[in-house]
């Protein structure tokens, strides 16, 4: 059942108002390694943390992923491999595993004792049963697929109780990290069968992870409580056995600064999403702050080749060379922010360095729009056949500074004759108006994290239920061959160049626009609150931490 009445409330006034009880929060700036405090973990204890939205879907499929859900879904579910912040994988569920040198088959060897919080084993055929979702979702109801996981699946069989034996079609060398993406989180096969709606109801989901859902409200607060059985935490965080905290809660709260005031009057612990513009500040005050860079691609654009101007390669190319990344930097972000270099984050293994493709370069803008037939007017906006150079901008709402980017870009590409419009929605009519490719979104804003960077050239396109990024269908033969030979590579070290060449043909196309690497989890917190650990896709886990008296 969805929790009717919150257990506590945190209004406005409250929230603003520094009590004279409340204790001047101090800060140490927080480290991401998966190492505990210095001291003893205290047992016991109830944490706050403020969210701006906690989305508009529970269905484990659909939230997993998302930057608000996922903090939830981190917490109530386990993963078969765990994934730390350089992206090596280390066991969890699963204690090890095998692959034939093909990559084409692989065998998990999971841990025996593990349940779910409704009582079911978490045995081989509960992983078949996972594994067979995320590929293959159920669209007919509403449940998507894990949009990462790899496409060429073909099935896994439960060999013995601790025993999965998974097939592919072809060689799949991302298969391994991608059992610690967010995504794919092990739900019970009871919740698998219930339809949509009831896996919706998030008092109706089963994990086998450190904490349960005590009670939810929607659009207002999720309520986590520890499992005190719990006992198979991964090893590679330092600790295997219960949480320290007893509780857990998520409660939204709009307002960044609102969220920031509460953890400064000792009201929250944890205040998500702060704006970056505060985080000098705060540090000089002595907050605590977290900047963790997650696995994935870089903030940036995928551009609709299927809307003119943006099917002209010319035009693109002027996107791409008449952004000012550094300015982004030094006027929206701090130096914790770093610039783009390809369209993959620089921490993920196979990236490599493109930055010559994205320097700022206005005068082969100009060069580019001339030759494509764009004539500056007495206006300073850019025409051709009589119609102006557009481009109309979505702002991620997944990504707090996504306005402030947009703004200053815009002042960027209206020096060189474009028209730009910017359009900000809440995450839900986000989500129902913008998306890859859609009839009016000539650039769809990418914030999304990885764990394997061979899992990037299959979501491009449309092949096996691809993404289609691009709008390209399967109309750029170059890309299509980059796609099939990464999906098909038989080692890590065969696939790098491979990558590397994507990278610089995705860029110089104009495909991908980056704008900066990604910090989309930005955390200010309390200072009695010790220990947690950020993962390869920058989540907080509070598994591991303790908050002192």
């Amino acid at each position: 059942m969805i929790e009717r009445s919150s257990p506590f409330s945190l209004s406005r006034r409250l929230l603003i108002a520094t009590s004279a009880l409340a204790i001047a929060a101090l800060v140490v700036t927080a480290e991401f390694n998966p190492a505990l405090s210095a001291d003893s973990p205290h047992n016991g204890g109830d944490i706050t943390f403020l969210i701006d939205s906690l989305g508009d879907t529970w269905i484990p499929n659909n939230s997993a992923i998302s930057s608000f859900q996922g903090h939830i879904w981190g917490h109530v579910t386990d993963k078969l491999l765990y994934v730390d912040a350089d992206g090596k994988v280390s066991p969890w569920i699963a204690e090890r595993w095998e692959q034939n040198d093909k990559a084409t088959e692989f065998t998990l060897h999971l841990k025996s004792g593990v349940t779910f919080s409704d009582g079911t084993a978490l045995d081989a055929s509960a992983v078949v049963a996972n594994l067979d979702i995320w590929y293959a979702g159920r669209k007919s109801e509403g449940i998507n697929p894990i949009g990462l996981f790899p496409k060429t699946y073909d099935h896994a069989e439960a060999v013995d109780a601790t025993t999965v034996k998974v097939f592919f079609k072809a060689p799949t060398l991302g298969f391994i990290p991608t059992l610690g993406y967010h995504g794919s989180i092990l739900i019970s096969p009871k919740t698998l069968a219930q339809p949509a709606a009831q896996q919706a109801d998030l008092s109706k989901t089963s994990g086998s992870g450190p904490y349960v859902v005590d009670s939810w409200k929607e659009g207002d607060f999720v309520k986590l409580v520890k499992r005190k059985d719990y006992n198979w935490g991964p090893a590679a965080v330092g600790h295997t056995g219960p949480a320290y905290l007893d509780t857990i809660t998520y409660k939204l709260v709009s307002e960044p600064s609102l969220r920031v005031a509460a953890v400064q009057s000792g009201q929250a612990d944890v205040a998500y999403n702060a704006s970056p513009q505060e985080l000098e500040s705060l540090k000089a005050e002595g907050f605590t702050t977290a900047t963790p860079r997650y696995l994935g691609f870089v903030n940036g654009w995928a551009i609709n080749t299927k809307l003119a101007p943006y099917d002209d390669v010319k035009v693109r190319q002027a996107l791409q060379a008449g952004i000012n990344r550094q300015e982004i930097i030094d006027t929206v972000y701090t130096p914790d922010w770093k610039l783009a270099t390809s369209f993959i984050q620089s921490n993920v293994p196979g990236a490599t360095d493109q930055s010559a493709l994205l320097a700022y370069n206005p005068d082969k803008a100009e060069k580019l729009l001339d030759e494509a037939g764009w004539v500056k007017g007495a206006d300073g906006i850019r025409t051709k056949n009589g119609q102006p150079l557009v481009l109309t901008l979505h702002s991620n709402p997944y990504l707090a500074t996504s306005k402030s980017v947009d703004e200053l870009i815009a002042q960027q590409l209206g020096k060189i004759g474009w028209k730009v419009a910017i359009r900000a929605y809440d995450v839900v009519t986000f989500g129902q108006k913008v998306k890859y490719g859609g009839p009016a979104v000539p650039a769809y804003e990418v914030t999304r994290s990885f764990i394997d960077a061979g899992t990037v050239a299959s979501i491009l396109t449309n092949a096996n239920n691809g993404e289609n990024w691009f709008a390209l269908d399967e109309s750029d033969k170059t890309l299509n061959e980059l796609r099939d030979k990464i999906a098909s590579a038989g080692s890590i070290e065969g696939r790098k160049p491979l990558l590397d060449e994507l990278q610089k043909y995705i860029l110089d196309q104009g495909y991908f626009i980056p704008r900066t690497q990604i910090v989309q989890r930005i955390y200010v917190q309390s200072p009695k609150l010790k220990g947690e650990v950020y993962n390869g896709v920058a989540y907080a886990s509070y598994y591991t931490a303790s908050k002192s008296e």
